[in-house]
């Protein structure tokens, strides 16, 4: 009997592999998990509502029935495997960041526009309530002119988990607390206040035997003429929710993890939230809630031919700004994304 639903192959059965197998088993009856490498789920004959094949890498990307890859590896590994994809036909879900150097994001997306194929990143936190109310109040100019942007991710790690994963604790292989814990809150900062112009930084590692920074503190100059600070670390125990604040010239909001702290908006009430969990001190609290609302624009947009959440432009912007913050904390030197 034929099977109309969305195929998918998770590469990467971790704990965020994981999260993506669950919103797949909540979109079992448009999209179903067909194969996965790595570990085997808890629940391997449970996940997304059918038995899923566990393969090699190579195979969950060759399997005749699967549409999407969902690329949940090591972040140093995403970039290539986004392109085994591409060039294999299929569409690519990759979790952050869609790759660490520029030169690879831009291959990736030459491949995913010359092939027609669909590539998202998983920038889950954009769907949070509060954080699309934030965004259309700025896009309405209810905050006036944006002066001041500021994202903080305080977080902690202790040494065993650096140890359980040795990735996590190499710069080439997408470790350090900028791309690995605060590339969220800085996808969300240039999503919100637009395209950066300028990026000095300085980064250290201070809490941590790693070869990777553990603490990065960068400004920024936005293209709007507005100013930008991010900070990151893994080195603060015991570890403090992440927060963007926005302030302009009407009205200001600082938003932590599924709260509001403030919402100064003349004119725009405060959005509900749904009071997620931080993942200052577990990075598995937060829960699959957010990769269920990105899962379900991508599965609409590949059943509709519609816009695509967080795609291959976007994402490649996002690894711009990255790049340029941790080139800005190597050389000293003013960086243009």
């Amino acid at each position: 009997m034929s099977d109309d639903r969305l195929g998918v192959g998770i590469i990467g059965m971790g704990g965020i592999g994981a999260m993506h197998a669950r919103a797949l088993r909540e979109l079992d009856a448009r999209a179903r998990l067909v194969a996965f490498s790595g570990r085997a789920p808890a629940e391997p004959h449970g996940l997304a509502g059918r038995p899923a094949e566990r393969l090699e890498p190579d195979a969950v990307i060759a399997h005749p029935d699967v549409d999407v890859v969902a690329i949940c590896s090591p972040s140093g590994t995403h970039a290539a495997l986004a392109l085994a994809a591409l060039e294999a036909g299929r569409h690519v879900v990759v979790e952050k960041p869609l790759a660490l150097y520029v030169d690879d994001a831009l291959r990736v997306a030459r491949a995913a526009r010359e092939r027609g194929l669909m590539v998202s990143m998983i920038s889950q936190r954009r769907l949070e309530a509060e954080h699309v109310a934030l965004k259309k109040a700025l896009d309405d100019g209810a905050l006036g002119e944006l002066r001041l942007a500021m994202t903080n991710v305080h977080w902690f790690r202790d040494d065993d988990y650096y140890r359980a994963a040795g990735w996590r604790s190499t710069a080439d292989q997408g470790g350090g607390s900028l791309m690995n814990q605060g590339v969220h809150n800085v996808d969300l900062l240039r999503w919100l206040c637009g395209p950066v112009e300028t990026v000095t930084a300085q980064s250290a590692t201070l809490a941590h035997a790693i070869e990777a920074e553990d603490t990065t503190v960068a400004t920024l100059r936005f293209r709007s003429g507005a100013l930008g600070v991010v900070t990151t670390t893994t080195a603060t125990p015991p570890g403090f929710p992440a927060t963007i604040a926005l302030f302009g010239s009407r009205g200001s909001v600082e938003l932590g993890q599924g709260e509001v702290r403030r919402w100064d908006v003349p004119g725009v009430p405060e959005p509900r939230t749904r009071g997620i969990a931080s993942g200052a001190a577990d990075p598995l609290a937060i829960g699959h809630a957010g990769h269920l609302a990105q899962w379900t624009q991508i599965v609409s947009a590949l059943e509709t031919s519609g816009p695509v959440p967080v795609g291959i432009d976007d994402a490649l912007e996002t690894v711009r700004l990255l790049s340029a913050i941790q080139e800005a904390g190597a050389t000293g030197v003013v960086v243009r994304p």
